[in-house]
């Protein structure tokens, strides 16, 4: 809590529409007295990595959808005016009187915002269908491979494997394989 009387708060917005709430929300603070009231809005995201035409690009996606947290002080309207904001549907304890966060659910959100940013840092290996891997864990641990999809959002391969002769589809984690 960065100012005394502020506390955090969740507003629940359209899925998808994080953004554009936000956005608002600052011009407001910007243009109104909102900005007495409302210290801090954030959006918790996580970075993840795409393959487009063949080139890794950096993505971030809210990893809470529909959630915008923001830090402020509800007196007079303050709660009136933000629940009638373009795309926002309420506050989260769906109460007349908004309920803040505890002090440690505020600290696990933020810190696992910090987390999934540095998981996503250190998961920087793009595998590719048709890519020969070898298994480095598990029960087919040594056994090589290959890539025949890849979902990098859950961060999952599957590949194909041959067994005693026959060819297995195995899904795996990208921390269970290595490139050959």
């Amino acid at each position: 809590m960065t100012e005394t009387g502020k506390k955090w708060y969740v507003l629940r917005a359209v899925s998808g529409k994080e953004n554009k709430v936000k956005e608002f929300l600052e011009s407001e603070i910007q243009k109104t007295e909102l900005g007495k009231y409302i210290s801090q809005v954030l959006i918790p995201t996580e970075k993840t990595y795409i393959v487009r035409a063949g080139k890794k690009v950096l993505k971030e996606r809210a990893y809470l959808p529909g959630y915008v947290l923001i830090e402020a002080e509800l007196v007079g309207e303050v709660v009136h005016e933000l629940k009638n904001i373009n795309y926002v549907v309420g506050f989260l304890p769906n109460t007349t009187n908004p309920q803040p966060l505890r002090e440690s659910e505020v600290k696990r959100i933020l810190g696992t915002m910090d987390e999934l940013e540095e998981i996503s840092d250190e998961m920087d290996v793009n595998y590719y269908v048709g890519e020969n891997v070898k298994v480095t864990s598990g029960p087919f641990s040594s056994f090589s491979g290959v890539v025949e999809d890849v979902n990098e959002e859950r961060k999952k391969l599957k590949v194909m494997v041959k067994i005693f002769g026959r060819s297995s589809l195995l899904e795996l984690g990208y921390m269970q394989v290595e490139k050959e």
